[in-house]
């Protein structure tokens, strides 16, 4: 029988409508036993499918995606054992093409595992947390025109969101 893995206390978890600080979650994930500290940063990105993105906003239900952050980092840890620290940020409210939405650190011994495990980390979270996104497109006249996008769907953190994760 599998023991059930607990989420650290140097783990960190964050919702904020503050931009994101990839200098803070890294010093947050950073530990001398890491060989590795893997980093994944996302961002706001010009376009949509050819369409031009003016802004995105997002929403969350906080205290429920904070849950489910730490839910995330007790998988993983029961998956990766070594994992040495786990930091998740996101940020909600109106973000602008460039700026951080989302900042997942993971520190391990070894690479392999920190780059499967903040892999896993990211497409878990998009699936699982509620946490929704309303794209703002710009049209040929200058108009915007909102949509929001397919995020959170999967209830069951068991499964893999997304991918096969060794």
């Amino acid at each position: 029988m599998a023991v059930a893995a607990e989420v650290s206390s140097a783990d960190s978890f964050a919702i904020s409508i503050a931009p994101l600080s990839l200098a803070k979650v890294y010093e947050l994930a950073e530990t001398p036993a890491n060989g590795a500290l893997v980093v994944m940063s996302g961002t706001v990105r010009d376009n949509t499918e050819g369409r031009a993105v003016a802004y995105l906003d997002y929403q969350a239900y906080e205290p429920m995606a904070r849950v489910v952050f730490q839910q995330i980092a007790q998988r993983m840890r029961e998956r990766w054992t070594d994992i040495n620290r786990v930091v998740i940020h996101h940020r909600i409210g109106r973000l602008r093409v460039g700026e951080i939405s989302v900042l997942v650190a993971v520190g391990c011994p070894h690479r392999v595992e920190a780059f499967t495990a903040c892999q896993y980390a990211i497409d878990t979270l998009k699936h699982n947390a509620p946490i929704w996104k309303k794209e703002f497109f710009l049209g040929p006249d200058g108009t915007e025109s909102g949509e929001w996008t397919q995020g959170c769907r999967v209830s069951d953190l068991g499964g893999s969101a997304a991918g096969t994760y060794s």
